[in-house]
């Protein structure tokens, strides 16, 4: 009798056992710590030329030689063709010979001002002789003789006085006849048309032949040899939502994924338009990508990732371990008495699997990360430690979560 009170006993104590241990519950947890969270937007964009030239001739005449054709890079004052112009070289055979002419004019006028200088110097020294004679001792020279010898001294002047006038008129002459003749040279060197720019030539309209009207009048339709295309520097304009618009900034980085090519660049963000679209709700942005070794196309489909924001040794704990009720948000925290308590946090910037903590918790507090519904505030529970990222990124293709 004794040895079965005995052995109830022990199955009653049994049973008392395993009760308490149901009542303890098990709860997974990770704990609040240090880390990076970013924000970033992904824009998809299609590349475009930094430029697209259409190069038209600055003088009318037919094309005598074409260098280039579709797909050559050329390099800035490369020669892409020349063209024949006759009226331009008559013209410039004309004002050769009239610059020439005019020249040797000037070297004729510069001739006969020293022979009517010379005559001046002979006949002046004459005058001064007889004028000093004849005030040495008057009487000696005529009076008539002296008149002679003035009157011959001031014509020579005017004569010396006409020659500097000639040589001057000759002089002006001759400036007019180089200026026009450099005007036509200018125009002549116009007969090579050359590139504007380092690029790409990307049509060609003109062959060997063609009559080409000159492009300087916007009354005339002209016909333009090329299409060149500056394609060593491309940009990407993209739509940014307008919850991302104020994080936007001239010179940020951006990371441009080109899946055609599978490649990676790095751009940057050059200029946007400080102005949204209303229709849209999204302001344009400009991404300059460098493409020296035109690796990348004009017209390529490019996905690009801006970072926004980031906050980098902040405290950060997993998203779903907060609890939200209206704007209050809060979370479960396991203290170092396995009970379950309340705290009420401040957040900051979320990323994908972490939220920042900018108040409410310190590092190392362990906090509930799911089912939190299940668990009450002094209740006794067991922890299981959740692995979480020291590092966490949000990416969204359009506006934001903060």
């Amino acid at each position: 009798m004794v040895l079965i009170l005995t052995v109830v006993g022990c199955r009653s104590d049994a049973r008392g056992s395993d009760a308490n241990a149901a009542e303890t519950a098990s709860a997974t947890v990770a704990p609040a710590k240090r880390g990076s969270i970013a924000r970033k937007l992904n824009l998809a964009g299609q590349f475009q030329p930094y430029q697209v030239i259409d190069v038209h001739a600055k003088v009318s005449g037919y094309i005598r030689h074409i260098y280039v054709d579709i797909g050559d890079r050329v390099r800035q004052g490369q020669t892409l063709a020349v063209l024949e112009v006759p009226e331009l070289d008559a013209q410039l055979r004309g004002t050769g010979a009239e610059l020439a002419r005019s020249k040797d004019e000037i070297t004729r006028a510069e001739h006969e001002v020293v022979r009517v200088q010379s005559e001046h110097n002979a006949l002046h020294s004459d005058f001064k002789r007889l004028k000093q004679a004849s005030a040495a001792q008057p009487g000696l020279i005529a009076e008539q003789e002296l008149d002679d010898a003035q009157s011959k001294d001031l014509a020579a002047e005017a004569r010396v006085d006409a020659a500097k006038s000639a040589l001057a008129a000759a002089q002006q002459q001759s400036e007019s006849a180089k200026a026009d003749n450099e005007r036509v040279g200018d125009l002549a060197d116009y007969t090579k048309v050359t590139a504007p720019l380092d690029g790409v030539i990307v049509y060609r309209y003109a062959d060997t032949g063609a009559l080409i009207q000159a492009g300087t009048s916007s009354d005339t339709q002209s016909l333009p040899i090329v299409k060149l295309s500056q394609s060593s520097l491309l940009r990407l304009r993209l739509p940014v939502p307008e919850d991302a618009v104020e994080y936007i900034h001239e010179g940020a980085t951006v990371t441009v994924n080109v899946d055609a090519i599978h490649r990676s660049f790095e751009g940057k963000v050059v200029r946007f338009t400080r102005d949204l679209n209303l229709a849209t709700r999204t302001m344009e942005t400009e991404i300059d990508v460098d493409n020296k070794d035109l690796s990348l196309t004009p017209g390529e489909y490019a996905n690009t990732t801006i970072e926004l924001e980031r906050h980098d040794n902040v405290l950060t704990i997993p998203v779903q371990a907060v609890i939200r009720n209206g704007n209050q948000q809060s979370v479960l925290v396991v203290d170092a008495a396995h009970h379950v308590q309340t705290r009420n946090i401040v957040t900051g910037l979320q990323g994908s699997n972490l939220i920042e903590v900018n108040s409410g918790l310190a590092e190392g507090d362990l906090v509930i990360t799911g089912n939190q519904s299940n668990y009450q505030p002094g209740e006794s529970v067991t922890t299981n430690l959740q692995q979480s990222t020291a590092s966490d990124t949000t990416e969204e293709q359009s506006g934001g979560t903060k």
